[in-house]
């Protein structure tokens, strides 16, 4: 496997083909936009990828939200039976000290 060439190496390679290119009069390599290309496709799956991170994030955050007010409700619900059988106990007993 060829090892990739860096920016640099590649336009130093580059420029010393257009150099003898001049010499021996044969042009020298057009340059491919396949790069470009390249990063486009990686661009449009980068942006797609921010996408579905913020749909997660979202999905997460209503999530914890319905935890959250499912829990209040539940809170509620048992502080208010809570009081109801603390208020019939009560009852019960000045029921009791009154006979």
């Amino acid at each position: 496997m060829a090892k990739k060439k860096g920016a640099l190496a590649k336009r130093a390679s580059e420029l010393e083909a257009a150099v003898v290119g001049l010499f021996t009069g044969t042009p020298a390599k057009k340059k491919t936009k396949k790069k470009k290309a390249k990063k486009a496709k990686k661009a449009k799956v980068v942006k797609k990828a921010k996408v579905v991170k913020k749909a997660k994030k979202a999905v997460k955050k209503t999530a914890k939200k319905a935890k959250k007010a499912t829990k209040k409700a539940t809170k509620k619900a048992t502080k208010k039976a809570t009081k109801k059988t603390v208020k019939k106990a009560k009852k019960t007993v000045k029921k009791s000290k009154k006979k």
